[in-house]
């Protein structure tokens, strides 16, 4: 059951000026496409074929880098492209709302975790909005394309809601070394009826 590279439910410039058309067109036609053509690869012809990319990266222990990094890469993608939206924005309401307020205090001391989780991660990777084993709200980052399905991450092992890739790849054309300033801008395209969806899922 080899994985497939998830059309966008957007066009490459719909996220401007926020995320620019470049930047899009590379990330999904290049560094997403590689990712998903080799975990295909990884997979091919083993026990871990028929299995779900939630059930592979859960299962999987680190050892297997192809797995670990493309299988990472993989999943984070398909799940960053939907998080995001034109017409995002704003703040989330309902039970969302309820249990970001409930875990963090309020939306902008939330705002303030995630940022920080995303400015601060050294290097490569990603911050997360998760939904723990507790069915809990949790922020946290992970390097490189690890994340919290992972039981190694570094993070409390759980579901992403929100995730937010911060790999140079994601902003350098437009940010340069700006990340902070790409963090910011990141809150303008957020799909909260997406990420809500996935709580509501997740719980």
């Amino acid at each position: 059951m080899a994985f497939k590279l998830p059309d966008l439910p957007y066009g490459y410039g719909d996220l401007e000026p926020y995320i620019d058309t470049c930047t899009m067109l590379i990330h999904h036609t290049k560094h997403h496409a590689g990712y998903t053509n080799n975990v295909n690869k990884a997979i091919a012809g083993t026990p871990m074929d028929d299995m779900s990319i939630e059930a592979l990266l859960a299962a999987c222990d680190g050892t297997n880098t192809a797995v670990r990094n493309n299988g990472g890469g993989y999943y984070n993608h398909a799940l960053f492209w939907t998080i995001m939206s034109p017409n995002g924005g704003g703040q989330p309401s309902g039970a969302l709302a309820e249990a970001i307020n409930s875990a963090f205090g309020s939306f902008d001391q939330f705002k303030d975790a995630f940022s920080a989780a995303a400015k601060t991660r050294f290097g490569s990777g990603w911050a997360w909005l998760i939904v723990n084993a507790d069915g809990q709200l949790e922020v946290c980052s992970t390097p490189n394309q690890d994340n919290p399905l992972m039981s190694f991450a570094g993070c409390s092992q759980g579901t992403p809601i929100l995730g937010l890739d911060v790999w140079e790849h994601a902003y350098y054309l437009r940010y340069q070394n700006r990340r902070p300033a790409y963090v910011e801008n990141f809150f303008n395209v957020v799909n909260w009826d997406e990420v809500s969806n996935r709580y509501q899922a997740a719980k």
